[in-house]
This record gives C-alpha cells, sequence and structure tokens, in this order.
C-alpha cells in the first residue's frame, strides 16, 4: 500500500522515502516551547500546562506507511484533545457534496489522513481531493495478484496528480507459507478469506496504524445487503490508528450517498484516467483471479468470488459494515445488534408467479409426468444477486403467464438449505431449475446471464 502527498509545490524530502509537500509538511527541527532539565526532572512549559508520561526505554517498531521524523529520546506530552461526536458530524454533512466532505477531511486532519485508492472507480476520491487544492496522501495495497490493467492506471494516476502512490505489500512470509501449503488457487476450494487476510487485510493494518483517519470509495448502492448504511464519516468500527485502541481511527466515505452512474459521470466529465477493464464489463476489479466481468441482470459484486455464496463476497476491508450472519447456526441472515433478526421482504412478487413451500418443492421434484412443466428460483430475499435479478424474473413470470409454463419460486435458506443443497443442486443463491413435462429430473440453468432474454431463451430450449 502507498501513500501520496501532493500540493500546487510538491516536492520530495531527501533521504524520508515519502513525498512530502514543502509548502506545508517540511520537515524541521523541533521547536523549543519551554525549558527541560534531566538533573532535576522537572519540566516547566511556559505557555501550557501539559502532563509528561514516562518514555519507553526502547521505542516501538512501526511498520505502518507514516515515518517518523527523528527519534527523541524525550518525555511524551500528553494533551487532552476534545473528542469529536462522528454521528454528529455525519448528520450534518450528510447532504454535503464528496468536494465538501473530502475538503473537510483533509482540513482537519492533515497529514494524517490518506485516500485509499484500489484502481477502480475510487479514482474520483484523487480527483476530489486535487480539486480542493489541499496537499494529500494516496496508498493502495498491492496483493501481488492485481490485473495488468490495474497497474497501469497506478501509473497514469501518479503522472496526472504529480503524485507517488505509497503501496503496501503483504508479508514475503506469509505468502510464502500460504502458497507452499496450500498452492497458488486454494481459494477456489476452501474460500477467498484466508489470502485475503494474508494479501489485503494485514497490510492495511499495518498501514492504517500509522494514520488517524482515512478515506474510502464506499457507496450505499455498491452492496445492498452489508453498505447501505453507512455514513459520511464514522468511528471505524474494526481498525485502530496510531493512538491505538478502538475509536482511534476515523473512516471517511465522501461518496457513501452519490449512485454509481453518477460517478462516472463525474469521471467523464472531468476526464479522468480509469481502469481499462471497466470497458470490458467489469465493474467492481479486486485481484485478477478473483475479479471478472459482470453480465446482463447481475449485480456488480458478482463479479468478484463468483464461486461463493452471496454473503461471503466481502474481503475484509469493510467487514464493520457486515452484521453477525450467524442466524440459529445456518449463516443465512443478518441480526440486528441487539440480537432480533431483522424483518426482509420477500422479492420475487407476481400474481403470475407461484410461491412453493417444502411439501409443494417436495412433490414437483418426485412427478415424474407432470401437466405442464415448471421453471423455480431457488433465493434467499436477503441476498443481493437474487434482488439483482428480482426484474427480469418477475418480467419472465409475467410473459409465460397462459403459455403452459408455471414460473415458481423457493426460499432456500435457513432450515431449507440443508435439503436443497441436497435434493435442488443449490450451490449459491440463485439457482435457477426447469422441471421438464416429461422427466422427473431437473435441469439446472448453466449460466450466470440473468436477463429476461436470456432466460426465456433456456425456458424455449427445453419445453
Amino acid at each position: 500500500m502507498a501513500f501520496a502527498v501532493t500540493s500546487a509545490s510538491s516536492a520530495a524530502v531527501s533521504g524520508s522515502g515519502f513525498p512530502f509537500s514543502s509548502s506545508s509538511y517540511e520537515l524541521k527541527a523541533p521547536q523549543k516551547i519551554g525549558s527541560f532539565r534531566l538533573s532535576d526532572r522537572a519540566v516547566n512549559f511556559s505557555q501550557r500546562r501539559c502532563s509528561v508520561r514516562p518514555v519507553n526505554a526502547e521505542p516501538k517498531r512501526s511498520d505502518s506507511v507514516v515515518p517518523f521524523a527523528a527519534t527523541i529520546v524525550a518525555p511524551e506530552v500528553a494533551e487532552k484533545v476534545e473528542v469529536e461526536d462522528y454521528e454528529q458530524l455525519a448528520k450534518e454533512l450528510e447532504n454535503s457534496s464528496p468536494l465538501e466532505i473530502m475538503d473537510r477531511a483533509l482540513e482537519k486532519f492533515g497529514n494524517d489522513i490518506a485516500i485509499a485508492f484500489s484502481g477502480a472507480e475510487d479514482v474520483a476520491l484523487i480527483e476530489y481531493a486535487h480539486l480542493t487544492g489541499r496537499p494529500f496522501r494516496v496508498f493502495s495495497l498491492d496483493t501481488g495478484r492485481l490485473n495488468p490493467e490495474t497497474y497501469q492506471l497506478f501509473d497514469a494516476v501518479e503522472k496526472r496528480y504529480g503524485i507517488h502512490i505509497e503501496y503496501m505489500f503483504p508479508d514475503a512470509v506469509e505468502v510464502q507459507a500460504l502458497v507452499r501449503n496450500k498452492g497458488l488457487f486454494s481459494f477456489y476450494e476452501d474460500g477467498h478469506q484466508e489470502c485475503c487476510r494474508v494479501r489485503k487485510v494485514r497490510p492495511l493494518r499495518r498501514a492504517l496504524k500509522g494514520l488517524r483517519a482515512w478515506i474510502t470509495g464506499q457507496r450505499k448502492d455498491q452492496s445492498p445487503g452489508t453498505r447501505s448504511e453507512i455514513p459520511v464519516v464514522q468511528v471505524d468500527p474494526v481498525f485502530e490508528g496510531m493512538d491505538g485502541g478502538i475509536g482511534s481511527l476515523v473512516k471517511w466515505n465522501p461518496v457513501a450517498n452519490v449512485q454509481g452512474q453518477d460517478v462516472w459521470n463525474f469521471l467523464r466529465a472531468m476526464n479522468v484516467p480509469v481502469n481499462s477493464l471497466h470497458s470490458r464489463g467489469y465493474v467492481s476489479i479486486g485481484c485478477e483471479p478473483c475479479t471478472r466481468a459482470v453480465l446482463p441482470g447481475q449485480h456488480e459484486r458478482e463479479g468478484r468470488w463468483w464461486w461463493e455464496d452471496a454473503k461471503a463476497k466481502e474481503c475484509g476491508l469493510h467487514k464493520g459494515n457486515i452484521k453477525d450472519e450467524n442466524v440459529n447456526g445456518n449463516g443465512n441472515g443478518a441480526l440486528h445488534a441487539n440480537g432480533t433478526t431483522p424483518t426482509i421482504p420477500d422479492i420475487f412478487n407476481t400474481e403470475n408467479l407461484v410461491t412453493l413451500s417444502r411439501t409443494g418443492i417436495e412433490n414437483l421434484a418426485r412427478l415424474e409426468n407432470r401437466k405442464e412443466p415448471w421453471i423455480v428460483v431457488l433465493y434467499a430475499p436477503w441476498c443481493r444477486f437474487c434482488q439483482a435479478m428480482e426484474a427480469s424474473y418477475v418480467e419472465l413470470a409475467d410473459k409465460l403467464a397462459g403459455s403452459g409454463v408455471k414460473v415458481g419460486k423457493f426460499r432456500a435458506d435457513g432450515e431449507q438449505k440443508e435439503y436443497a443443497q441436497r435434493e435442488l443442486q443449490l450451490g449459491s443463491f440463485p439457482t435457477i431449475l426447469f422441471f421438464p413435462k416429461y422427466s422427473s429430473r431437473a435441469i439446472k440453468y448453466p449460466t450466470e446471464k440473468r436477463d429476461v432474454d436470456s432466460l426465456m431463451a433456456f425456458v424455449n430450449a427445453l419445453r
């Protein structure tokens, strides 16, 4: 991960290894604000009263992206700082523009804040920071598995804004152990969480330990299940900042209330360089083995970890958004903070669609001579990928009304999930099955093209 600092007249500090604005962040010798006498351990400050804490004999080693200007063997001075009410600040900024929010964040935290840049449409954050006219820093997590197009974007961004992105890399020993023990593509077999923890989460944690705040490109419309309630600013619920402890890091989300299409309109209007993968159907972009283009009718996050169930499609960088998903031990829903199950409205609602009970789907599956063929979706109403195809499936039901093909739905999460996996070929949500008229064996819809035309072609080919 790397940080970058810019200003109208930016210059790198020799020997520091990190760029700082010469106008605002030039390293200077500490200014004397009083007298300090070691002989009688007395401290006299002329300007303000401060408390003195003893210093550790050895300064703690820091792997963070923020370098120490110097190591001074002297007492640390602790000042009482008024705690900001970030919930109230979020309410005040709720209707502010991303530019206003960005300006407020940079003004408040100066060199102790940085933009997290993934190499996707969050390049808009860098443009907003540039427009404020303030110095800013940018960092990125280089997992070692990114697409070539992402590295090309990093280079283009550095040249456009005159910055040096500060890259954070995974620990080489941890990566070596993972690959030697489990191979290069173990995530296809046992999930992506372990690899993401080594290549992304731990480097991010090291980076944030050197900051007091960070800026992300999270939007509410990116993921209805996990990001629909993110505020424009919040105390980070998961990671710690340089002062350590819960509450020591602030997280800014300037585009939280912006629709994805509006972000793209802004990028085009400002002629901002973007990842060339976007023009090939990639919307959410991560590591190369775990990212692919999305198809018509798919949610943008379906291009990530497509072999896994919908609820697993977070890498851990923003896991503070995820509520406890262990409902009755089955992991098929979310809990409120008080432990109660939230009410989730049902989906696929139309008079031309039949809701099947457990008994109904069992009877349908056992029949060898049906009066008419059926197409049935196995779904979970909380699944954002099921939600994304709702319009297409409802339109399919309306088009097939009176055609001799029945359209149904079966809620296959919770207590029904084990049965659906065992008897109905459920892999992940949604799963679509076609039950032919003269065969008991259901045929699984083979692709993830969930637009109405593709679904209709599947039905017409089999009925």
